[in-house]
């Protein structure tokens, strides 16, 4: 019986020795993390220039430039 109660004591600490070390591992958290920001970052992006009303407003702006460009050359 004894043996099985040390066995048994054993097995329980290098269990709880495996789930702590596993627990404080960050390995690849940080990669995850980036890829939630890249997510998010990109949809914000597609977001503001898929938007017609931005889209038009800067397709507008960049003619006006064009415009003024050709128009101070001469």
């Amino acid at each position: 019986m004894n043996l099985l109660n040390n066995m048994c004591v054993r097995i329980y600490v290098s269990t709880q020795s495996q789930l702590r070390a596993f627990a404080k591992d960050e390995k690849g958290v940080t990669a995850i993390e980036y890829a939630i920001i890249a997510v998010a970052v990109s949809t914000l992006v597609l977001g503001v220039f898929n938007s017609d009303g931005f889209g038009k407003v800067l397709g507008e702006a960049i003619d006006k430039v064009k415009a003024n460009i050709g128009t101070a050359g001469t």
